[in-house]
């Protein structure tokens, strides 16, 4: 007899199939074509390899669950010994070790050769696409290692672990470790950014100066990562603010006394511990000149911007691939969403934010591997902190229309837009945050106008081109030499040096229909929000590159 009122009440429809199992590199185009472009061809077969392995199911299953599941802090052991333990996922430790034996943390310094920092920002790009918290850690110790050669008996102890492609999370002091990862130490309460304005002192253990000892007293309010086997921080001598090298244990097997007093409790960011901490007498050695900190470490901080703009760049490729999926495979109201005109803007211009922002970050990857050219240690100075500012950014407003796009699913958390957008302001706001980019641009053009001449040498590369771009740029040299106001009007020079960057590189590499669209409404005025590109942009061919194709 059949049940009239059974379980079997309609069936599924419409609904597009998981976005899994596909190659995140081979379906970017994009990308594809920046890694030819940018030098690092001889990399393909291995950075295919990581965009087949970035986008398997178990693997985006495993950035789910490094966030469904915080990690939790303990001060003591169950005997009463002081650990100051962080304790992860599993999950977690996986995404680590991936980025690890990928050499996501050290490619360009254990192999260094033309396209080295592309390789890795390539397959950076995708794996933070599957999760981007754990990529604070490997970010930090991929940083580290130009600030540690500022002392170069402390680097050639050190550097070599730091390097290594094992991933060991014990708790345990460094030497029963063969891979250690390095985290950072910088702000206190009362300064924030102003890190002049930090308490923490240091007195020496006996002699003073580079690479010896010191007992650093005082609290800060980010350790980012405060699992990892070292941190560099900041803290006063007599001489002024120095750098330091701070371990969690001491050599002789004794719990060196950073002490954590809690971890933070983030909006985003989630599988990342951060957290506050008070040194009380913690062993640390002195890295670089003495009262130079700043100096020392802004090598480090230099490369974690760098990868602030990959970190967003991939954050709002993946947003983008979500809302290109869908819209490529649900229907409404009678026709498939991308084949609906307004839909198709708002499609393509997310697009097209998206691979603007992929260009410059990979362009900032060349200039990094030639920095024995003079033009691109000049550029890298002055755009890696446009583009930081400018990319994270543009990503929150980027993500929150690509979960607009999917609709009610894109606000579960089955779904993976909440993290994204959670994850969106997190780049923007650390490592500097924009008022601080906006404030090292300008200075790095009054103190060094090499830096400007580089980047206005760049723009020059694709004059004629686009009358648009040409139009754009000229406007922005006779805003240059208006230092009047200059610090008021600082992030409005910035934006335009961010867009004509981006327009550049796009009209000189990308295809017409992306070129034209971004100088038709980034260049010459337009909508303020996203799908309001003009009447003549190519919208489908534009969606079409875009999108990625499941096999």
């Amino acid at each position: 007899m059949t049940d009239k009122y059974g379980a079997n009440t309609h069936q599924v429809t419409n609904q597009p199939p998981p976005l899994e199992n596909y190659n995140l590199y081979l379906q970017d185009k994009a990308l594809q074509e920046a890694v030819k472009r940018e030098g690092a061809s001889w990399a393909e077969a291995d950075i295919t390899a990581m965009g087949e392995l970035t986008g398997k199911a178990e693997t985006i299953e495993l950035g789910f669950l490094a966030n469904a599941n915080k990690p939790e802090f303990n001060t003591h052991d169950r005997f009463g010994h002081r650990t100051d333990a962080v304790e992860f996922h599993p999950a977690y430790h996986q995404l680590m070790q991936i980025a690890i034996e990928q050499g996501l943390h050290s490619s360009p310094w254990t192999d260094p050769k033309p396209g080295a920092h592309v390789a890795r920002a390539a397959k950076y790009y995708m794996h933070t696409q599957v999760e981007a918290a754990h990529g604070c850690p490997i970010t930090m110790t991929f940083a580290s290692v130009p600030a540690l050669q500022h002392q170069p008996d402390i680097a050639k102890q050190w550097v070599p672990k730091i390097t290594s492609r094992e991933y060991d999370p014990r708790n345990v002091q460094d030497q029963q470790k063969s891979g250690l990862t390095i985290g950072m130490a910088m702000t206190e309460k009362q300064g924030g950014s102003d890190v002049r304005a930090n308490s923490t002192h240091a007195y020496p253990v006996g002699k003073s100066g580079s690479g010896q000892a010191y007992e650093l007293v005082g609290h800060k309010w980010f350790v980012s990562a405060p699992m990892c086997d070292a941190f560099l921080i900041l803290a006063h001598t007599d001489q002024g603010l120095s750098c330091f090298l701070m371990p969690r244990w001491r050599p002789d097997g004794s719990k060196n006394p950073l002490q954590i007093q809690r971890l933070k409790n983030k909006m985003g960011n989630v599988a990342n511990a951060s957290s506050e901490a008070e040194l009380r007498g913690a062993l640390a050695w002195m890295i670089g000149e003495e009262g130079r900190g700043v100096r020392t470490i802004i090598e480090m901080v230099a490369m974690t911007r760098y990868d602030c703009m990959i970190g967003s760049s991939a954050g709002m490729r993946q947003a983008s691939v979500q809302a290109l999926h869908h819209c490529a495979h649900r229907e409404a109201f009678g026709n498939v969403l991308n084949q609906q005109p307004l839909m198709q803007n708002v499609l393509a211009d997310l697009a097209l934010e998206s691979e603007a922002a992929m260009h410059l970050t990979m362009r900032m990857a060349r200039a990094m591997d030639n920095q024995d050219n003079e033009h691109d240690k000049q550029l890298a100075r002055i755009a890696t902190a446009v583009g930081k500012y400018w990319i994270c950014k543009r990503t929150p407003a980027h993500a929150y229309e690509a979960m607009e796009c999917i609709g009610g699913n894109g606000v579960m958390e089955n779904c993976i837009m909440p993290r994204l957008y959670r994850e969106a302001p997190v780049n923007a706001i650390w490592e500097g945050s924009g008022n601080v980019q906006c404030l090292d641009v300008l200075r790095a053009s009054q103190k060094s106008p090499d830096t400007i001449n580089a980047l206005l040498t760049e723009l020059d590369r694709a004059k004629g081109g686009d009358s648009r771009l040409d139009s754009y740029v000229a406007k922005l040299r006779t805003q240059l030499q208006d230092t009047s106001d200059f610090e008021r009007r600082g992030r409005t020079l910035v934006e335009q040096m961010a867009l004509a960057l981006q327009g550049a590189l796009l009209v000189q590499n990308a295809p017409t229909a992306v070129a034209d669209a971004f100088c038709g409404s980034r260049l010459s005025g337009g909508g303020l929000m996203f799908g309001t590109l003009p009447a003549d942009a190519q919208l489908q061919k534009i969606i079409e590159r875009a999108t990625p194709q499941l096999s």
